[in-house]
């Protein structure tokens, strides 16, 4: 009896299971890779993808802030404009009025005709009309030189792609240049609209 216990005994222990073998040993690799701290180029490419982000970020707000302040470039030209064409209408119609002025003086000065300064009151209607005709002729020039400008900017060389880049729009979206194919060389061109004033390019 003792024989067949010692033998059931020894049986057991030799076809008997490691507790171990059961678990999967990929668990145990996962474990040590999730411990291991992260590497230097792991954490390089972290703080390049949030860095990319921040400056994806900058970029949108730079060409939101840039479309806004062209949309006001436009809205104050056409402003000009109008204000223009209202200051033309008004100078011709002094201007008409000073020379029926004139003729009128002209024609002779009426006894008891009322003197201001010194002056009949003819002659100085035609001075004063002439004055605000000059003053009138100032502010259209004022407008014209307020007014955005039409400059060409031009590049010839071998290139795929050409954009000029300034502080005509705060260095934020430029301008792409269009090409324009020759024999040798390629001349990429653009027009800009500028209000006068000194540009970095």
């Amino acid at each position: 009896m003792a024989t067949s216990l010692e033998g059931f005994a020894s049986a057991s222990l030799q076809s008997g299971d490691d507790p171990n073998e059961d678990m999967d040993p990929s668990t145990d690799s996962e474990d040590e890779s999730l411990s291991q701290p992260n590497t230097s180029e792991q954490i390089k490419a972290l703080l390049a993808d949030t860095e990319r982000v921040k400056l994806t970020k900058k970029l949108s707000e730079a060409n939101q802030q840039n479309r806004f302040l062209k949309r006001q470039l436009y809205i104050k030209e056409d402003a000009l404009l109008k204000f223009k064409s209202e200051l033309a209408v008004m100078e011709l119609e002094i201007q008409a009025l000073a020379r029926l002025a004139e003729e009128i003086a002209k024609s002779g000065i009426p006894n008891g005709s009322r003197k201001i300064n010194g002056k009949y009151i003819h002659t100085h209607l035609v001075a004063r009309l002439k004055a605000v005709h000059e003053q009138l002729t100032e502010q259209i020039k004022d407008v014209d030189v307020a007014q955005s400008k039409e400059v060409s900017v031009f590049w010839a060389g071998m290139a795929e792609s050409v954009q000029v880049m300034g502080s005509f729009d705060g260095w934020s979206q430029g301008e792409h240049l269009s090409p324009e194919y020759t024999g040798s060389y390629t001349r990429f061109s653009t027009t800009l609209m500028l209000r006068p004033g000194r540009y970095n390019f």
